[in-house]
């Protein structure tokens, strides 16, 4: 998993927390004055960040204009909302993002060591506070996030146990795994206008080979920013793919973003 970068002024981290909560289905790319200090390998410069950090959601901060997100976990998004011992709703969310701004204050800076670019652009890294704590560890631990087996091996698999049996934060009731409530929300369409059948595929796959204006074949995937305005024409030679394999293998590579 990963993190961002943007240019902008430091906000305290209150209104941070309130502006960006639920920004996780808008993910933000980085503007070109960032992009441009990125070393041929891709990599950062020094390959690792220092600074005092703000807070975005409950996996994400940023640090010096540079959007981090936490290697290896997946907290809920600021939108979403959990069920507490008693069955009740609360802002599990923004419970997590503001048990994440406590922890950092009581040990700034924050340094976070790079790991990867996403595929959104942001700078994907393990972060510990000033006094070596790692704050991926402390979130799973104390139920404010979950270890995300699709990008880390299982390494917090060990904190989630502690905190599912201890009963903290979301382990407390019920809740949905983030992943999932994202991918529930993007299922979840508002009355709209049809879309065209030609655009259903016809052999019921979803993924889309397109074609752009200089002859690139490129395929994307539900969930990717230009996948729900992109149309196929068949009679052009753009065709659906049942799998990114089969993409693959027929030529085209899948869209940046």
């Amino acid at each position: 998993m990963a993190f961002p970068k943007i240019g902008m002024i430091l906000i305290p981290v209150a209104a941070a927390i309130g502006y960006f909560a639920g920004d996780g289905l808008d993910p933000v790319r980085p503007n070109e004055s960032t992009v441009a200090q990125h070393s041929s390998d891709g990599s950062p410069p020094g390959k690792s960040i220092t600074a005092r950090a703000s807070v975005i959601d409950g996996d994400t901060i940023e640090i010096s204009g540079q959007r981090v997100r936490f290697n290896g976990i997946d907290a809920p998004e600021g939108k979403q909302s959990c069920r507490n011992g008693k069955g009740q709703p609360y802002a599990c969310g923004r419970a997590a993002a503001n048990a994440l701004d406590k922890f950092l204050a009581a040990s700034r800076p924050v340094s976070c060591q790079f790991v990867e670019w996403d595929q959104y652009g942001r700078f994907v890294g393990n972060c510990a506070r000033a006094d070596g704590k790692s704050v991926q560890e402390w979130l799973v631990v104390n139920g404010h996030a979950l270890d995300w087996p699709r990008y880390s091996n299982g390494a917090f698999a060990a904190q989630e146990a502690t905190a599912r049996a201890s009963r903290r934060g979301m382990w407390q009731g019920d809740f949905q795994k983030p992943w999932d409530w994202r991918a529930a929300q993007r299922n979840i369409e508002p009355a709209a206008a049809p879309v065209p059948l030609m655009q259903t595929g016809s052999s019921g796959c979803n993924i889309k080979g397109n074609i752009s204006s200089k002859g690139e074949r490129i395929y994307h995937v539900p969930g990717q920013e230009n996948y729900d305005d992109t149309r196929i024409s068949e009679n052009k030679g753009e065709r659906w793919f049942c799998s990114e394999s089969d993409a693959r293998q027929a030529g085209w590579r899948k869209a940046r973003r």
